[in-house]
């Protein structure tokens, strides 16, 4: 008759205990030695060698292969081939949920996992914006757009939350600067005044360099602002303000893009704020960068083609003239 019997390649870790666990009451003695061993110590053919499981077991090699034959495996090689295998594969899928998280799975279809980001990061954007306290935010620009000097603190992923934020407030003529180097960072923090603000950027707040900048801006006389998902974290304690983001659901570990998302929100709106605030100057600063970099900009189609009708009519001219 012929075996109904898995093969290894559908046989789970899992499943070889529970196996074991099914025919141990009919075993005989030698196999019963080793099926309770393996209950016991489910993931010892991983080091254990045949010749070692038969010794652990006090029974002979020749027992540990008939053993694996009653559980559908050719022998003790594929029996330990696929307790590997899936234990690799359990361990990989708790790899996933820690790395990536448990609101997608690994088989999701692209549909599913758009669907899934868009709903909790517009949620996320949504709860944010509830939570915003626009005057603070106003006061914030306000110290902003008279300051001498801003600094801003970002380490690892916040370094290019705080590059753009920078980048985006000296394009209007503010002193800003972003530091993601603790020493050069600490540097810049001590030499800061009461006519400064320092802004410190993490979404977890714990972040132990960017605390140590902020503080240190602090305490030379600047106004600390904590930007944060936290707000209990160490860094919104150190600051004098703390503008807290929401984030519905940390589905992206460890560094949630969604976390990101709501903060370019907030830089969104400081920087329009303070364009506001300076608004001659806003004006003034953003027409002389455009006008430095039109020349590396390639015109649009539009202007190409009337750059054409121009340069047709006056060639058309010319020869009318000649004529």
């Amino acid at each position: 008759m012929t075996s109904t019997l898995p093969t290894p390649a559908v046989v789970s870790a899992a499943g070889v205990v529970n196996r074991i666990q099914a025919k141990l009451p009919d075993m005989p003695a030698a196999m019963a030695k080793i099926g309770a061993f393996l209950l016991e110590h489910p993931q010892a053919p991983l080091e254990l060698s045949i010749m070692d499981l038969a010794h652990e077991t006090k029974t002979s090699p020749a027992t540990v292969t008939r053993f694996c034959r009653l559980l559908g495996y050719a022998g003790y090689v594929p029996f330990r081939v696929s307790i590997a295998s899936e234990m690799g594969r359990g361990d990989a899928r708790e790899s996933w949920k820690a790395d990536i998280g448990r609101a997608f799975g690994p088989d999701d279809s692209a549909r599913d996992v758009l669907s899934t980001l868009v709903n909790a990061h517009t949620r996320s954007l949504e709860e944010t914006a509830a939570v915003m306290d626009l005057a603070l935010m106003d006061k914030i620009a306000r110290r902003i757009a008279m300051s001498a000097h801003v600094d801003i603190y970002g380490i690892g992923g916040s370094a290019v939350m705080a590059k753009e934020l920078q980048s985006r407030l000296y394009r209007i003529g503010i002193n800003a600067h972003h530091w993601s180097e603790v020493h050069a960072g600490l540097t810049s923090a001590a030499i800061q005044d009461t006519n400064s603000v320092a802004i410190g950027i993490s979404n977890t707040g714990r972040t132990e360099e960017t605390i140590q900048m902020l503080r240190a801006a602090g305490e030379a006389g600047a106004l600390t602002v904590a930007l944060s998902n936290n707000p209990g974290s160490p860094l919104a304690e150190s600051a004098d303000s703390s503008i807290i983001t929401s984030v519905h659901e940390q589905f992206l570990q460890p560094d949630d893009l969604s976390a990101k998302h709501v903060q370019l929100l907030v830089i969104d709106l400081i920087y329009l704020l303070v364009a506001q605030i300076n608004f001659a100057q806003t004006t003034s600063k953003l027409a002389a960068s455009a006008m430095a970099v039109s020349p590396h900009r390639r015109p649009t189609r539009a202007a190409r083609m009337e750059l054409g009708g121009h340069r047709g009519s006056h060639a058309g001219g010319k020869a009318r003239n000649h004529v």
